[in-house]
């Protein structure tokens, strides 16, 4: 463990209720006045209305564009469901509509397709409609393919949400809603209930304590892959902050029509449950990526254990209670994920889901249970298909069951069970791993493989979504999924990428060079036929330096660049500069500035390689201290300048991620350390002795300056020092200086190092000028 235990103590010895009265002075006042008025209001707050109101399509109208929210009616009208027609009226638009999400989808398709305007992850450019609306001109109709439009993985909720607040949040459901999606995953605020659950079957709370996992990996936690904490407990402030966030996001959800998956009892227990209950059925789950046993491992209460139902029946009565109880009966529960059954006989795997799904119906008679499907692939050795029949065969009846096939797009397993046997399936694109920030794309299968799968012999195919480990650029590759979802053909491509580059940059007139910019990337980078990089390309200088094993990866975590620098990313920047230079009123555009950085980061990132291949060359040579360092200085030049380029742009800078973690800490410097700790240690070591190291690495500045330049930069300095002494490389000696980095790095607090700046600095333009200048 690396960063000293906070007095945020969770243990039985503290007076003042589950986690005890932490002495952190603001933080503390907080406590005392708030937590116990917060706990009396308790689970009976924050119940939703009926989801067939639409004053949360108006309410939306409203904060999206509010010069002409009065200019739009919406209605619902009977008809198949979710579909809309939207026409012209007196005194606007009109958007008539079977179910409420649909009305969403059919405002964003007047918005972007008439009005011109988008919303985007980096902001809302709605409220940019012409001053005079466009008419339609006659009856526009539009229907969704598939009941379900799903998003979310498990993890995105650490990986890109783990410290958003109800702003950040307001923009995605915001962009879920227009996007007509009406299944997301609900995650936050999670462990309230849990905990509640857990001391009610006489866990104290120094077992519910070692139990749970810090903030920004609280998603292995409630997967089953970790649990207990490092670097300090996890505080009651952070549980009762998240429980009331999530009151208002499912309350907002209902609002726009969505039907949220909600979390329930999946059967992990801290270890003391069965020193409590020692007649209970409970196993020891399999350790981790590593992971040492204190942190893996996790106890499962097996199902067919009435113990199971009852803590199943506690924690739904404790949901309903808090968000109503006809917000939602679709369920997320997932057991074996990278976590193998204690065993793999079919009849015990049936029993588990039949022992599951009885409590889920005990509980909730109308329940569904969700889960991902990416245990199959990733454990495809033990999920043979007599073992996945049986498992799928325990839950009665095709419509009591949803699976995503997490990864469509490049590993289906629906095609090698028989379209899961009959249950119903989402085909899902997962795409980016880590919310790691490399381009890369493949809008030929995106378009046409959910429609192949949907009318496949015996498909049980009923939606589409968006799987992805963290949202960090790329947008165009979900956008089109989304879009895909309500078009029974396939979208043609480059029309729909006109359209979309015309809607981004919504300047007229639009330079050809930024259209050209974007014809190239989407019929190369985001064309990408290669079946062994089907996924987010990951920078190596993200990585530990090594003098192996960095390039040329491939699978889910590529290196491997499967285009041509100089004739893509070099033409798109080139194009995206000269549109600039015909209309500077580019400059102004968010996204345009987001876009020029970001494929500017890419060409940093894909000329990393050729300098690190050369620094290896020259060390592999018979070279000399003096040509090794020579080797080795563009490497860190570059690092230097791929810094100064992000540090322009608002959305890629460390000093937001960890500025959002801190905003949680109620003033308290304490509890502040512990939340930026977590916030620093996933995006490095992800672990206390780096168990998967670098795994969600970020092209951000501040973490390119502090963190990836010192690692390059003593990785160079020890290869010269071997060339002086003649001594031979050791590999292990530079892992263990890469740990020594990370683990101090992680224990830091920024804005006290040099170079360590929060928010942005620096111009834009003036800076790609320069880099077009050294690295084009």
């Amino acid at each position: 463990m690396h960063v000293a235990p906070l007095p945020l103590r969770l243990g039985p010895e503290s007076s003042g209720g589950w986690y005890g009265r932490p002495t952190l002075g603001v933080y503390e006042n907080f406590i005392c006045k708030g937590l116990l008025a917060f706990l009396a209001f308790g689970l009976a707050a924050g119940r939703v209305t009926g989801k067939d109101d639409l004053q949360g399509i108006y309410a939306l109208a409203k904060r999206r564009v509010p010069k002409h929210a009065d200019a739009f009616s919406f209605s619902l009208i009977p008809g198949e469901p979710d579909a809309f027609e939207i026409s012209d009226v007196r005194n606007g638009i009109q958007v008539q509509c079977t179910t409420v999400s649909a009305c969403a989808r059919g405002f964003y398709t007047y918005l972007t397709q008439y009005g011109g305007v988008d919303i985007w992850w980096t902001g809302s450019r709605l409220d940019e409609l012409p001053a005079k609306l466009p008419k339609v001109g006659g009856t526009v109709k539009g229907k969704a393919i598939v009941p379900y439009r799903y998003h979310f993985n498990t993890v995105t909720f650490d990986y890109t949400a783990a410290f958003w607040g109800f702003e950040q949040w307001e923009l995605e459901l915001d962009w879920l809603a227009l996007g007509g999606v009406n299944l997301p995953l609900a995650w936050v605020g999670y462990e309230y209930i849990l905990i509640e659950t857990f001391r009610e079957v006489g866990l104290t709370d120094a077992d519910i304590s070692d139990f749970l996992s810090g903030p920004a990996f609280q998603a292995w936690n409630r997967f089953g892959n970790i649990q207990g904490s490092w670097g300090g407990e996890l505080p009651m402030a952070w549980v009762t902050d998240q429980f009331a966030l999530q009151k208002r996001l499912i309350q907002r959800m209902a609002e726009l029509g969505m039907t949220p998956v909600l979390p329930s009892f999946t059967g992990f227990v801290p270890r003391a449950l069965a020193t409590l209950y020692p007649n209970a059925s409970i196993v020891t789950g399999s350790q981790w990526s590593g992971f040492p046993t204190r942190l893996t491992n996790d106890s499962f209460l097996e199902p067919s254990d009435p113990l199971f139902a009852t803590l199943q029946k506690s924690f739904i009565s404790k949901q309903q209670a808090a968000y109503g109880a006809d917000v939602s009966h679709v369920y997320t529960l997932d057991q074996y994920n990278e976590n193998d059954p204690f065993s793999g006989d079919p009849a015990y795997l049936r029993n588990v889901t039949a022992g599951t799904f009885a409590s889920l119906r005990a509980a909730d008679p109308d329940a569904v249970w969700l889960m991902q499907g990416w245990l199959f692939f990733s454990s495809a050795a033990f999920w043979t298909d007599e073992r996945i029949a049986a498992y799928l065969g325990g839950v009665p009846g095709n419509d009591s069951m949803i699976i995503l096939d997490l990864y469509s797009e490049a590993a289906p397993q629906w095609n090698r069970t028989q379209s899961y046997y009959g249950k119903q399936w989402v085909w899902c694109e997962l795409h980016d791993f880590g919310g790691n920030m490399g381009f890369e794309g493949n809008l030929d299968e995106l378009t046409q493989g959910p429609l192949a799968a949907l009318h496949s012999p015996g498909s049980s195919m009923k939606g589409m979504g968006l799987t992805m480990e963290g949202q960090e650029g790329n947008e165009i590759v979900y956008d089109i999924l989304l879009d895909q979802a309500w078009s029974a053909t396939p979208l043609n491509i480059s029309r729909y990428v006109e359209s979309w580059v015309a809607r981004r940059y919504p300047i007229k007139p639009l330079p050809q060079a930024a259209l050209d910019a974007w014809r190239i990337l989407s019929t190369t980078v985001y064309n990408n036929k290669d079946p062994n990089t089907q996924a987010t390309i990951k920078g190596i200088y993200e990585l530990a330096p090594a003098l192996t094993g960095l390039t040329g990866r491939t699978g889910h975590h590529p290196t491997a660049v499967p285009y041509d620098t100089n004739t893509t990313i070099t033409f798109a920047l080139k194009s995206l500069l000269e549109a600039r230079k015909q209309n500077p009123r580019l400059s102004a555009v968010p996204e345009f500035a987001y876009d020029v950085v970001d494929v500017g980061r890419q060409l940093l990132s894909n000329r990393f390689i050729e300098l690190y291949t050369a620094l290896v060359n020259a060390y592999n040579a018979s070279s000399t201290a003096k040509s090794v360092q020579a080797a080795g200085e563009p490497l860190l030049k570059l690092l230097s300048d791929l810094d100064a380029l992000l540090y322009t742009n608002e959305h890629f800078l460390l000093s937001t991620w960890i500025a959002d973690a801190r905003k949680w800490s109620h003033g308290s410097p304490s509890y502040g350390a512990y939340l930026e700790y977590n916030a620093r240690n996933q995006i490095t070591l992800w672990g206390p002795d780096g168990e998967i190291n670098d795994y969600a690495s970020k092209a951000w500045a501040g973490l390119v300056g502090t963190y990836y330049s010192v690692r390059w930069q003593a990785f160079v300095d020890y290869l010269v020092q071997t060339k002086q002494t003649g001594e031979a490389y050791n590999a292990t000696l530079v892992a263990s200086k890469m740990l020594a980095i990370g683990e101090k790095w992680d224990n830091g607090t920024w804005g006290t190092g040099k170079g360590e700046w929060w928010g942005v600095k620096g111009d834009t333009w003036e800076v790609v000028d320069r880099i077009v200048q050294t690295w084009a």
